[in-house]
């Protein structure tokens, strides 16, 4: 399988680059949120969301050189999505994030909530530098998505009514929306034209939803060595993903297991072998592949460049980690 660090090879330099950018942006001003900046950004991430900018900002300007207004848009992603995993982490009382303990086992949650705020503030201010309402109105809008399904997961907890709609609403908040929208901003930044916008942001909708239901399917298929954190912890905080509702459609037995929060000895254990027995995984792969097909048809809109074949091999990329 390739491994997203080689898929980027297009942009490598430009993700060296801003790495550092970012912890001086964020860490300039005081030790701590230095600390936390170096603890952050030096973390073994993907950097799959300002690769997708810059991916898209070099295959939209394919005669010419990416502009600061496209790597600043890439930094202010990453500064989103960073923020966005600093509070999850506190709300979920997450120890780990990819491996390596979280800001607020490391620093204490009062420090980890201040340096999720910052973030946010910074790239606010950021955005607003970038002298572009319509890119400002993007990111903003993300802002507010990332509030709206972090309430939306913590009101359906351990509710087994919830659908696979309601699911993927969710999924649009807390994954898609960034990627959607910062792809959009991306084209905005190059002049593409009203319709490519568009094409762009559904690349992005339909990839980070790919991408959200592969990590739920990785939550219950692979290891907490693989993972960074422990294994099905979603299910047994009462966030319920793909897998978790295809397989209560076809085993009603487990919604009795969830309506009662696993309270009794042995639920927790029994309602992951009856999803793992399940279809439940199965149909969450074609989910997933669903999604990643239509990613991919709406990047016919690019001239055919290494930038354009390397989006085209993300949402591949993307899929191949559920099997």
């Amino acid at each position: 399988m390739t491994s997203a660090t080689s898929l980027f090879s297009p942009v490598e330099s430009d993700l060296h680059l801003l790495t550092e950018t970012l912890k001086q942006l964020v860490g300039a001003r005081h030790p701590i949120l230095y600390a936390a900046a170096e603890h952050l950004f030096g973390a073994k991430g993907k950097r799959l969301r300002p690769a997708i900018v810059l991916l898209i900002s070099r295959a939209t300007m394919p005669s010419q050189d990416i502009t600061s207004k496209h790597r600043r848009l890439a930094e202010i992603t990453e500064m989103i999505h960073t923020a966005s995993l600093v509070h999850d982490d506190v709300v979920d009382e997450a120890e780990l994030r990819r491996g390596v303990p979280t800001v607020h086992s490391s620093f204490g949650n009062r420090i980890a909530v201040l340096a999720g705020d910052f973030l946010f503030a910074q790239s606010s201010w950021h955005l607003a530098n970038l002298d572009n309402l319509t890119v400002v109105k993007l990111l903003s809008k993300v802002i507010m998505d990332l509030a709206e399904g972090e309430i939306q997961q913590g009101l359906n907890r351990f509710d087994s009514t919830l659908s696979i709609d309601a699911y993927l609403e969710k999924s649009y908040y807390k994954t898609a929306s960034l990627i959607a929208n910062s792809s959009k901003a991306a084209g905005v930044l190059s002049l593409v034209s009203p319709e490519v916008e568009d094409h762009l942001y559904s690349y992005g909708r339909h990839l980070g939803l790919a991408f959200q239901i592969v990590d739920d399917i990785l939550d219950f298929t692979a290891s907490e060595d693989v993972l960074g954190k422990p294994a099905c912890s979603d299910l047994q905080s009462g966030n319920l993903t793909a897998p978790a509702l295809y397989a209560m459609e076809e085993k009603p037995y487990l919604s009795v297991l969830i309506d009662r929060e696993f309270a009794e000895d042995g639920d927790f254990e029994e309602a992951i072998a009856i999803i793992r027995d399940s279809e439940g995984i199965q149909r969450a792969r074609e989910l997933a592949r669903a999604h990643s097909k239509f990613a991919v048809e709406h990047l016919e809109s690019l001239p055919a460049t290494e930038s354009q074949k390397t989006l085209i091999k993300l949402a591949d990329y993307v899929l191949s980690r559920a099997y």
